[in-house]
């Protein structure tokens, strides 16, 4: 039987080869982009893609087309933001958020979704990891190869941790900074990083948690981040991620 990741990058290619913009982020995208690296093994199955308001309409075609059965209900009440689907294998569940995620923070995503073929951008799928403010140990695992796929470089490049990106969040948003520099934080001085990092791994997770770490410290801040730092951690600067009821 195909598996859902097979079925996930080959929904993307279907819908690239209609001109349609289907990415994949979660632990399938973290299983493309760290090909090279054993897979996590997860009981959870499902498939979370990502795509633009501009072509959800054509994403809904090519999925049904494909033999994913929408939520029509679902659908029809929060398809603005985010859809439901069933797989064709009759088992797994299909989530396609539109334009942004949001849970702890939101993240933009809409206009940097043509970078890479089949995942968002590795920044992103890096920064959707640390964004959990109760971080698990199946997000750990993820951006500890993440970090060991793929090199912290200066600028934006796709298929890099940009450092241009990754300012550009952290420095904006003082909520964002504060959850992503102290899981990066905790990962350094529990020494969890080190257990989950395989051994052929290109770059040292390590070196590039200390890299990032730097970085949101010395970027420059917006007046909004610093208004909100005067705050701290007196008001909650995050979101419970939400439920929603299908």
């Amino acid at each position: 039987m195909t598996g859902p990741y097979r079925l996930a990058v080959d929904a993307t290619a279907a819908a690239a080869d209609r001109g349609v913009a289907l990415r994949l982020f979660g632990g399938q995208a973290v299983r493309h982009a760290t090909s090279e690296f054993p897979p996590r093994a997860y009981s959870e199955q499902d498939i979370d893609f990502a795509c633009t308001s501009r072509q959800a309409r054509e994403v809904v075609a090519v999925l049904t087309d494909l033999g994913y059965v929408g939520d029509e209900r679902f659908n029809a009440l929060y398809g603005h933001r985010q859809m439901y689907f069933q797989a064709p294998d009759g088992t797994t569940s299909v989530d396609v958020v539109v334009d942004r995620l949001t849970m702890c923070h939101e993240l933009h995503f809409a206009d940097r979704i043509d970078r890479l073929p089949v995942t968002l951008d590795i920044t992103d799928l890096l920064l959707s990891k640390l964004q959990v403010v109760k971080i698990n140990e199946k997000d750990v695992h993820d951006a500890v190869y993440l970090l060991a796929a793929h090199a912290v470089a200066e600028g934006d490049e796709p298929g890099t941790i940009g450092l241009d990106r990754w300012g550009e969040v952290l420095g904006s948003d003082w909520g964002w900074w504060r959850t992503v520099t102290g899981n990066l934080r905790a990962l350094l001085d529990q020494g969890t990083l080190q257990s989950h990092v395989p051994a052929n791994a290109e770059h040292d997770p390590f070196v590039g948690s200390k890299r990032l770490l730097q970085h949101a410290e010395d970027v420059p801040k917006t007046r909004r981040w610093k208004l909100r730092a005067r705050v701290g951690d007196r008001v909650r600067w995050y979101e419970e991620p939400e439920e929603v009821q299908r």
